[in-house]
């Protein structure tokens, strides 16, 4: 798969779906290929379940949202060469994959079109997946002899996690080698995503038993093991293995649910405050139905999708839940369609104080991905078994919470309420708390903002979206007021860039005065869309927009190269006749060009090259006819030619190589003035016999030799 590159602020993603159970091994080959030199580190990003969150600036965030570091690789683009990078993941975590890539921070050059040389860099990734077939499934409660074949070759198995596992055992014993001799194995549980992987490691000597216990292990997902021998190489290894369940049995939501053993064969659980604890091998079994202890209280929660990547999360039973001591309150946010995880995920918590009975009393929360935290309480950190979860907490004294989760991977997140007493849970066991809960998915946190534009990007089939910052604010939802321009900035540049566009008044009133009014109509347009397409274009709050944006952009490119095409013929001094069928055909074929490409170079070089060849061609014609110099006044070419065409180099030469996105504002000023100022020096003097606002004469030339007329006779007799 190949993308183009690009600089930090919009970057290239692509998803890759492994979306079949358990792999032992997966390896990414990332091609980079410049068709031009570039000195820097472009960097690529790797995340499993949602895309990468990456802040190659070291932009703020907005506040209450988590952020943790995907990882990442550089390459170096000093050569002109291709570069290749292999990245290898053994027992990589089944879903999906995501690969970001950017270049470094481009230099904030505005370059026209056709000026620059582009620089693309091509980036190219593929996936090499190495699969396992047949593995065996390890069926809770039943112990399973397996064979490691030699520390080459490794065993894989799999076991399937249930709905409302609170807890899981894993148990290995007799383990023996081919040579009769005390073994030594070490056992990975668990599969790797990147960054940061909490893979458990069980390292088991000799043929006693060991055991790991795994506090809410991922609900209806497999569990891979992985048993490599760690002795000599020609030897294999005979191992027992045992993984048993404590699970929580869904109720009413009145109503407490209660433990059960998956295991009917092995003793019932012993009843702790989240269930946490897995039923120990060798005790006696029993029935386990009697052996009932408060679990959790389920809340129902309705998912409402109420447009791309926008999900808000309704409670059956209201705004606020209840909220004990003795089991924590769950609530069951849906995050598995594979779209959702390009947006932010935002939870926010309200306590209500009169619920409260205890004053020093506190709710924590936790939101977490594929497990609910079963046991909230001051020593725990909000993990579970292979993740690590979201804490948030309110009390009388605060309140208010709120998590903004980035960019949240695909899967059943869950938020766990539960209330603590600083002395001890006997302290509140019949106290109750109201906390009011909201959840939505949102595309932008705060829709980026007032200064940001929300943008649903798609790349390769996938949507995700991102903030568009402007007026120099910055972050993720363009909340870094770093280099944030000041209201006073914002109205100067808007001042500078529309008032800018009056210096036209010259050129308008000497067009008028010398009757060039076609030419004189055509600068007043240009002059009222410059003047509201850049009041419009403004990126803060002094905004004006009279039209649609588009429209206005448009308006102002057609009026500015038009303005160009009808001066230089102009000053040509072509038929009259012929001037004007020059002007109506170079202003339709303007247009179309601006339609099909509206910042292509050759919409503002074409016709200024064409209409500077007619005017060449128009001044030989004229200095051959006359056998002189054409114009033939020196104070033509000094006074007036000369200054036009040098505020006219000046002004092109500003327009494309000076301007930048700091400097815009004043630069492109320039630019309005310039222009401006060439035209009324360019343009040429009056006819002769004509005199200035000559309107009686043209009124009443009916039946009468019209001046233009008298000027044939005059030149024959």
């Amino acid at each position: 798969m190949m993308t183009p590159l690009e600089n930090v602020g919009f970057h290239s993603l692509l998803p890759f779906q492994s979306r079949a159970s358990l792999y032992p091994s997966l390896s990414c080959q990332c091609l980079c290929i410049p068709e031009f030199a570039l000195t820097g580190f472009p960097r690529r990003h790797f995340r499993h379940g949602a895309p990468p969150i990456i802040n190659p600036l070291g932009t703020r965030f907005p506040a209450n949202a988590t952020v943790r570091p995907s990882y990442n690789i550089s390459i170096s683009l000093s050569s002109a060469v291709q570069n290749t990078t292999f990245v290898n993941v053994t027992t990589p975590a089944a879903g999906d994959w995501f690969i970001a890539a950017h270049l470094p921070e481009a230099a904030g050059r505005i370059e026209v079109k056709g000026f620059s040389t582009p620089c693309p860099y091509m980036f190219q990734a593929d996936m090499f997946v190495l699969r396992l077939t047949d593995m065996p499934v390890l069926e809770p409660g039943v112990p399973m002899p397996h064979t490691v074949a030699s520390p080459a070759k490794p065993l894989h198995v799999k076991v399937f996690v249930p709905k409302h596992a609170a807890g899981m055992r894993f148990q290995l014993s007799s383990c023996v080698t081919s040579e009769q001799r005390a073994c030594t194995v070490r056992v990975l549980l668990g599969s790797i995503t990147l960054p940061q992987s909490f893979q458990r490691s069980l390292t088991c000597t000799g043929s006693t038993n060991c055991s790991l216990v795994l506090d809410s292990p991922p609900w209806e997902k497999w569990l891979q093991i992985m048993v490599e021998s760690l002795g000599t190489a020609n030897a294999s290894v005979s191992v027992e293995m045992l993984a048993s369940f404590t699970v929580c049995r869904p109720g009413s939501t009145s109503s407490f649910l209660n433990f059960i053993s998956l295991n009917q064969s092995q003793a019932g659980a012993r009843p702790g405050a989240g269930g946490s604890l897995a039923p120990a091998a060798g005790e006696a079994p029993h029935n386990v139905s009697g052996q009932r202890s408060s679990c959790l209280q389920s809340q129902p929660v309705v998912r409402e999708d109420l447009d791309v990547v926008s999900v808000r999360y309704r409670l059956l039973s209201g705004p606020s839940v209840p909220v004990s001591s003795l089991s924590p309150t769950l609530l069951l946010l849906n995050l598995n369609t594979g779209m959702d995880s390009g947006g932010s995920l935002v939870v926010s918590l309200l306590l209500n104080k009169t619920s409260v009975s205890l004053a020093n009393a506190t709710v924590a929360a936790c939101v977490s991905a594929a497990s609910p935290v079963l046991s909230l309480n001051a020593t725990r950190n909000c993990s579970t078994a292979f993740s690590q979860g979201y804490p948030l907490s309110v009390s009388t004294s605060s309140a208010e919470a709120m998590l903004i989760v980035l960019y949240p991977q695909t899967d059943d997140w869950f938020l766990s309420l539960q209330l603590l007493c600083p002395k001890g849970q006997g302290e509140c066991s019949s106290a109750e708390a109201k906390v009011t809960v909201f959840a939505y998915l949102t595309p932008c946190f705060n829709d980026c903002g007032p200064y940001g534009q929300c943008s649903l990007l798609r790349r390769h089939g996938y949507l995700y979206a991102a903030c568009s910052c402007k007026a120099g604010w910055g972050g993720w939802s363009c909340t870094d007021d770093t280099k944030a321009q000041t209201v006073g900035t914002q109205n100067l540049a808007t001042l500078l860039l529309t008032l800018s566009n009056l210096m036209f008044l010259p050129a308008i009133a000497v067009a008028v005065y010398r009757f060039y009014l076609v030419e004189a109509s055509v600068y007043t347009y240009t002059m009222f869309f410059s003047t509201f397409y850049h009041a419009c274009d403004q990126p803060g709050v002094a905004v004006m927009c009279i039209m649609d944006y588009d429209t206005l952009q448009y308006c102002d490119f057609l009026g500015s190269v038009v303005a160009i095409w009808v001066t230089i013929l102009c000053m040509a001094r072509l038929k009259k006749i012929l001037k004007y069928v020059l002007f109506v055909l170079g202003t339709l074929l303007i247009a179309m060009s601006l339609q099909l490409d509206r910042r292509g170079v050759w919409n503002m070089m074409g016709p200024c090259l064409f209409a500077l060849f007619i005017m060449v061609t128009a001044w030989v014609h004229h200095g051959a006819k006359r056998r002189h110099c054409y114009p033939s006044s020196w104070k033509r070419w000094v006074f007036y030619l000369l200054p036009g065409i040098t505020l006219a180099f000046i002004a092109i030469s500003v327009y494309a190589f000076m301007e930048t996105n700091e400097n815009y504002y004043y630069t492109h000023s320039i630019w309005h003035v310039l222009v401006a100022c060439s035209v009324a020096f360019l343009l040429p003097p009056q006819d002769k016999h004509k005199k200035p606002w000559a309107w009686p004469q043209k009124l009443t030339c009916r039946y009468q030799i019209c001046q233009n007329d008298r000027e044939e006779l005059y030149a024959v007799t």
